[in-house]
C-alpha cells in the first residue's frame, strides 16, 4: 500500500455512481471513494456481484448500495441513476464508466456479433452511463471518469474488438468534455497499464516465469498496483483537477512507450 495522500474526509457528503463497479479495478476504487466518504452506488449485470461489492464496503465501514444494470439498456441505467439519487437523498457527484467486455480473439476468426458484443458493453455502453448521468451532472464540481484501456492506442493481436471499442471511449471522454465544459461537468478517462491481482493479467501471466518476462517489457519494471489506480481517480475528482477535462490518463509504467510488444497476443 501506498502512504496514504489524500484526507479521509475528502469526499464526505459526496455520492458515486459506478457502472461496472463490482469487480476489478473499479470495485477497488469504489472502495477507495468509500473509504474517503462517498456514498456509493453501484451497478453490474449480476446481482450477486453487487450485493458482494456492497457487503464489502458496508464491512469496511462505508456507504454502498447497488442493483443489477446492463449498461447496453439504457432504460435500465437511468433507472438505475435514479434510484441512486432517490436512496443517497443527495445529487450524484461522480460517476465511473468502468463495464467492459474482453475475450482474446484475432480478427478473420471472429464473428461479426463477437465484435458488436464488445462494442456496446464498452462502447455503447459508457455512452449510455454518460448520457443518462447528464441531467444529475449538470452543475460545477461534477466529474465522470470512464476506465479505457492501452488497446485504443497500442494495436495488439487478437484485440481488434476492444481496441475499436476502447478508442472510441476515448474520443467520447474528449467529445463531451468539449460539450458539457460550460455546464461545470468534467470528463476524463484513466488507462490503466498491466495490474497485477486482476482477472486480465491472472489470465496473462499464469505463472512466475511468464510474470518477470512480462515485467522486463515494462520501462518501472514492475506490474502496477490498484491503489496507484485508484489514487489518480482520487485526483481527478478532487479540487486539484478542477481545471482538468478531456484528458486521457495513462498510469502503465510506460508500457505504451513500446507499443503492444510481448504483451500482443499469439
Amino acid at each position: 500500500m501506498t502512504q496514504q495522500v489524500f484526507n479521509d474526509g475528502l469526499f464526505r457528503d459526496k455520492v458515486a455512481f459506478f457502472a461496472g463497479g463490482s469487480s476489478g479495478i473499479n470495485l477497488a476504487i469504489a472502495n477507495r471513494f468509500a473509504q474517503l466518504g462517498a456514498q456509493v452506488a453501484i451497478i453490474s449485470r449480476s446481482a450477486e456481484k453487487v450485493q458482494a461489492a456492497v457487503a464489502g464496503i458496508e464491512q469496511a465501514g462505508g456507504r454502498a448500495f447497488g442493483q443489477a444494470a446492463d449498461v447496453r439498456d439504457y432504460a435500465a441505467v437511468e433507472a438505475a441513476l435514479a434510484a441512486a439519487r432517490e436512496r443517497a437523498g443527495a445529487p450524484i457527484d461522480f460517476v465511473v464508466s468502468g463495464a467492459a467486455g474482453n475475450f482474446v480473439a484475432k480478427a478473420a476468426e471472429m464473428s461479426a456479433n463477437a465484435f458488436k458484443t464488445v462494442v456496446d458493453i464498452d462502447l455503447l455502453g459508457t455512452f449510455n452511463v454518460l448520457r443518462a448521468a447528464y441531467a444529475h451532472l449538470r452543475r460545477p464540481g461534477a466529474s465522470i471518469i470512464n476506465i479505457s484501456a492501452g488497446q485504443a492506442f497500442s494495436p495488439m493481436k487478437g484485440q481488434a474488438h476492444v481496441g475499436a471499442a476502447k478508442a472510441g471511449v476515448d474520443m467520447l471522454t474528449r467529445n463531451l468534455a468539449l460539450e458539457w465544459g460550460n455546464e461545470g461537468i468534467r470528463v476524463n478517462s484513466i488507462v490503466p497499464g498491466p495490474i497485477e491481482d486482476t482477472e486480465g493479467m491472472r489470465r496473462l501471466s499464469s505463472n512466475a516465469q511468464l510474470k518477470a518476462m512480462f515485467e522486463r517489457l515494462i520501462p518501472l519494471q514492475r506490474y502496477g498496483r490498484k491503489d496507484e489506480i485508484t489514487d489518480l481517480a482520487v485526483f481527478l475528482c478532487s479540487p486539484a483537477a478542477a481545471y482538468i477535462t478531456g484528458a486521457v490518463m495513462l498510469c502503465d509504467g510506460g508500457q505504451n512507450l513500446l507499443g503492444s510488444g510481448g504483451f500482443s497476443p499469439g
